[in-house]
Order: C-alpha cells, then sequence, then structure tokens
C-alpha cells in the first residue's frame, strides 16, 4: 500500500457518467489517470469506448500464427521421424494433421491472450471492497486514483451529481 487517496464518485445512471468525465477532463486530467469500472459494457457512451485501443488482438494472432507454426512442424517432422509407408500416399498428409495444427493454433492465441491479460488492465487499480460491491449491484464508479489536486477532482465530481463521492486509500 502507498498510502495515496483516491477520489471517487458513484452514479446510478450512464447518463450521468459522461458529464462527471467530462468535467475530470475540464480539471485537467488526462484520461490515463481516470478510472471508470461498471458491471456491464458501457460501449454506447463516448467514455466506454476509451480503452478499445490495446494490442491484445495483435498478441493474440502472434500467439496463433506461432501455435499454427509448432502444430505444422510438429506434425510434419513426427511423421518424418518415423515414416510409416501406406502404399503409395504421402508420408506427411495436412488432412491429417489438421487437427492437430488447429488445436495448437487456438492454444498459442489463448495461451498469448492469458499472458496479456494483466498487461490489458484487468486489476490493475486496486479498490475498497465496498466500492466493488456497489459497482457490482450496477453503480458506475469515476474517480482519480491518486490525484495531484483532490480539490478540482472533488468539484468536478460534485458538479455531475453522483450518487456518494467516497476518498480512499490505497
Amino acid at each position: 500500500m502507498s498510502g495515496s487517496t483516491g477520489i471517487y464518485g458513484l452514479f446510478e445512471t450512464p447518463e450521468l457518467a459522461p458529464q462527471a468525465v467530462d468535467g475530470l477532463r475540464a480539471a485537467g486530467i488526462r484520461d490515463k489517470e481516470i478510472t471508470i469500472q461498471s458491471s456491464e459494457p458501457l460501449e454506447e457512451y463516448e467514455f466506454g469506448a476509451r480503452d478499445r485501443d490495446t494490442v491484445m488482438t495483435w498478441i493474440a494472432v502472434l500467439g496463433a500464427l506461432i501455435g499454427l507454426t509448432v502444430g505444422y512442424y510438429l506434425t510434419s517432422i513426427t511423421q518424418r521421424s518415423w515414416p510409416v509407408v501406406t502404399g503409395g500416399m504421402p508420408i506427411v498428409t495436412n488432412w491429417s494433421n489438421l487437427i492437430i495444427i488447429f488445436e495448437l493454433t487456438m492454444l498459442g492465441a489463448v495461451f498469448a491472450s492469458v499472458l496479456d491479460a494483466p498487461d490489458c488492465g484487468w486489476n490493475s487499480r486496486p479498490l475498497a471492497e465496498v466500492l466493488r460491491s456497489e459497482v457490482s449491484m450496477g453503480k458506475i464508479l469515476i474517480g482519480v486514483a491518486s490525484p495531484r489536486e483532490a480539490g478540482k477532482v472533488e468539484r468536478a465530481l460534485h458538479a455531475s451529481q453522483p450518487a456518494g463521492i467516497r476518498k480512499i486509500a490505497l
């Protein structure tokens, strides 16, 4: 625990949340400093789409390509190392290897995604258990984890009429 204090507002409806985000931006808070948590996706709102730019898709594709390559070489090298001659048919047959290649492709994509998940923000900011339970019951949490100017953050959140404002020591 670092001892810093976060300031968070809880909002009853998604219609009130954009006002808070706009107020925090107007107060000079950068988007990266603003914490937004909700129990459901808010993609129809501008602030709900702000974290869509991620490299996780490309990391999953890279993992899939690595899995595909490993699957192809694993099956073809294995078949060449222990050839079974079957009456004029090729030793390496991709149709029979397709299941293994597919499974290793998917394994590579999933494994790469799981390794990248912490970097994409899963549980990146600790919050008090009280706030987690209120967010899980449908409220929207907006705030700043360690504001440089706490007064500006509180004024911006108060102006947007939250259901409550809390200061949480992290």
